[in-house]
């Protein structure tokens, strides 16, 4: 029998055949056994034995041509286990085979979705192989969860956390395989301050605050395009914010701005486009900087932080008619910032300004105003305060454009300092999260702006991914079909929106 630089014997005695091949130069082929196809007829049982013969076929796997073989048969791959290791990049292309052995092969990986077209499997025995149970096992661990084959146990021989430890024991390998990344989905061709979203009737929609273009562009999620489209235009004078409100049925934009007075639209279906609601008084904002909207005890309120000498910070509240002026907080402050938030169960504002540390106020059930609670020391010029949660914990970021950002955590009684970011030229700190993954977004005027992760194991945030965007002034989260982006509004260049994928490393 004629062989290409390799010696291979065969034997066959009833349905049984036997194969031995030694003496095998890389790049050998098995060709040489098709010979047997005429006995294959009454085949119900092969052996290959590799001595000393790893290298066959491309990418130095091993390949087990197929056969037209009539009957289901049962084929075991033997090796010497002094040298076994080849046996790693086994790939096996006999379909009609019921039986495989794989055993005592010292093999610790297997290539991917090897077993993915063996239709007529009924066993494989792995048996006296010890597999790395890591990212590249991915595949085998979710094939045995799926399988109706019999299986002998897959052993780990690591990572250590995973050692002799059975593969199908493992929790999951969702964590350890798999990351996250950030990529331009689109980008929008105009500059921006600030971005908010809201959802209306399935549909999602974004509020753009343009001062430049004197808009308020509100875009819509297109389901087919796959992208945001415009949707409306609300146009205005140095408009600097756009705050939506969703009152039963009705769609209100509260629309800031810094001349010619704030106003409120209301979206008629009518018109299907924002009209002017009503308009809020000059007199009591001047310049504003944030709009934060928030409820208590069902009631609907929104407050103007403003951050003129002046001005006076005001709450807003709904009263089934419209929106009236219902508290001023402070004067001569020039808040920079409001955010309402949940501290113990108790509804609190905590306000920022360029003149004095963040105060908080504390909302009186008796009264049902805010009255001065208590502030956070030693954070003078702070820009912008926002609250978030993680595993039921309370925190805030506080933004500085001069010295360091910081990220603090209520312990029961205060806010405590975690972790200090470096922040020169920074206008915004915002956290936002996807699911269990947490991020702060850190803009800066002066380079790269930063994405920092939350690190589940030490406790605190650390550098992500660096994105470059000019003059950031905020960051928004938004979700729609199961994709989730984030807008990054640009004070001197084009808004981005960002995709948050999910990359796995098993592939």
């Amino acid at each position: 029998m004629g062989v290409h630089n390799c010696v291979c014997a065969c034997a066959f005695a009833q349905t049984t055949m036997c194969c031995v091949t030694h003496m095998c130069a890389r790049g050998t082929s098995l060709s040489s056994l098709v010979w047997v196809q005429s006995a294959s007829d009454v085949l119900e049982e092969m052996y290959v034995h590799l001595n000393s013969c790893f290298y066959f076929g491309l990418d130095d796997s091993i390949y087990a041509y197929q056969f037209n073989l009539k009957t289901k048969v049962s084929m075991s791959v033997l090796a010497d286990s002094r040298r076994a290791r080849g046996l790693g990049e086994i790939r096996l292309d006999v379909c009609r085979f019921n039986t495989y052995s794989l055993a005592n092969n010292h093999i610790k990986a297997l290539p991917r979705d090897v077993f993915s077209d063996l239709d007529s499997l009924i066993e494989l025995d792995l048996r006296g192989n010890k597999f790395e149970c890591d990212c590249k096992a991915k595949w085998l661990y979710l094939w045995l969860k799926m399988t109706n084959s019999t299986v002998s146990d897959v052993l780990c021989i690591g990572p250590p956390e995973y050692q002799e430890k059975k593969l199908n024991d493992v929790t999951s390998f969702d964590y350890e395989c798999t990351t996250t990344d950030f990529v331009v989905h689109q980008t929008l061709p105009y500059q921006s301050v600030s971005v908010d979203t809201f959802n209306s009737k399935n549909d999602v929609y974004v509020a753009i605050a343009q001062p430049s273009m004197e808009n308020c562009m509100v875009l819509e999620w297109d389901h087919i395009e796959m992208n945001f489209r415009s949707y409306d235009n609300i146009t205005g004078q140095s408009i600097v914010g756009c705050k939506a409100i969703l009152i039963d049925d009705q769609v209100f934009v509260v629309v800031a701005q810094l001349f010619g007075g704030s106003h409120i639209y209301r979206y008629d279906e009518s018109w299907t486009k924002f009209v002017k609601f009503q308009d809020i008084e000059v007199s009591r904002i001047s310049k504003p900087n944030d709009i934060e909207l928030f409820q208590i005890e069902d009631e609907t309120f929104f407050v103007i932080a403003d951050s003129s000498k002046a001005g006076l910070s005001t709450v807003y509240k709904w009263n089934s008619k419209g929106f009236y002026s219902y508290q001023s907080l402070h004067e001569w402050f020039r808040d920079t910032d409001a955010e309402f938030v949940d501290i113990d169960g108790k509804s609190h504002l905590i306000l920022s300004s360029r003149s004095q540390v963040p105060i908080i106020l504390q909302w009186n059930k008796s009264s049902k105003k805010f009255v001065p609670h208590s502030d956070i020391p030693n954070m003078e010029d702070v820009l912008a305060v926002k609250s978030f949660r993680m595993q039921n914990a309370l925190y805030l970021s506080l933004t500085r454009f001069i010295g360091d950002s910081r990220v603090m955590r209520w312990n029961s009684k205060q806010f405590v300092e975690i972790q200090a970011l470096p922040s020169r030229g920074a206008m915004t700190l915002q956290p936002f999260s996807f699911k269990e993954n947490h991020y702060l977004a850190l803009g800066s005027d002066y380079t790269f702006s930063q994405i920092y992760q939350w690190d589940k194991e030490k406790q605190f945030f650390k550098k992500f991914k660096e994105i470059y965007v000019q003059a950031p002034r905020s960051f928004t989260a938004v979700s729609t079909d199961r994709r989730d982006f984030f807008f990054a509004s640009s004070f001197k260049g084009k808004t981005k929106i960002f995709e948050h994928i999910v990359v796995d490393l098993s592939l």
